[in-house]
């Protein structure tokens, strides 16, 4: 069994949102994560994010959801954070960051780009493989275990298993249109709240 949380912690989630640093990767596939982070931080209202953990963090109190019995709002603390230390390397920011805010590995919500979903596809899930996704690999690693939540972006893949030209299509510009791509953004933020709309309860049992 997870531990129970800890109601001084200054957060009870950590999101995640996976992507590669600076503008080169802007509008790729690989930064879908960074994208939803974005538009989390908006909806949210968190602010400017200040610079911790080799990443880019901001935290506070989330509407995810209304009660459905009572209408009343869903509030959630969260922290959300976007590695600056490249997608290979991202465990070196949820790591600190998971430890610092006293998260544990189930309460960690990492939302990425998925090549084996279609385009527009979204999955979420608690644990299971990684698919050969590095950043997945990464954050593994730091957590020391595989069960952390996953919100899986499907970005399509090309044509062909070759490894550069899989890299070559996430880390190029995305090949759907703009309004596509801002619709699975919208798409992607909504499953994140429904997740932790779905979630919360537990941390009251």
């Amino acid at each position: 069994m997870p531990p129970a949380p800890s109601r001084s912690a200054p957060v009870d989630w950590l999101l995640v949102g996976l992507g590669n640093p600076g503008p080169a990767y802007d509008w790729t596939p690989h930064n879908i994560g960074f994208m939803v982070a974005a538009s989390l931080r908006v909806r949210w209202g968190l602010g400017k994010p200040t610079t911790k953990y080799r990443g880019l963090i901001s935290q506070g109190s989330a509407i995810v959801g209304h009660d459905p019995q009572t209408g009343m709002p869903l509030r959630a603390r969260v922290a959300l954070l976007e590695p600056q230390t490249f997608m290979n390397e991202a465990g070196r920011s949820v790591g600190p960051a998971s430890g610092a805010l006293h998260v544990p590995a189930q309460r960690v919500i990492v939302v990425h780009d998925e090549i084996d979903l279609p385009f527009a596809e979204i999955r979420t899930r608690l644990g299971g493989g990684l698919a050969g996704h590095n950043g997945l690999k990464s954050v593994k690693a730091a957590l020391g275990t595989a069960e952390f939540q996953r919100v899986r972006i499907g970005v399509g893949r090309p044509p062909s298993t070759d490894p550069e030209l899989v890299a070559a299509y996430v880390l190029g510009r995305f090949r759907q249109p703009r309004d596509e791509v801002q619709a699975l953004v919208v798409a992607a933020t909504a499953a994140v709240e429904e997740l932790l709309a779905a979630e919360l309860p537990k941390l009251l049992k």
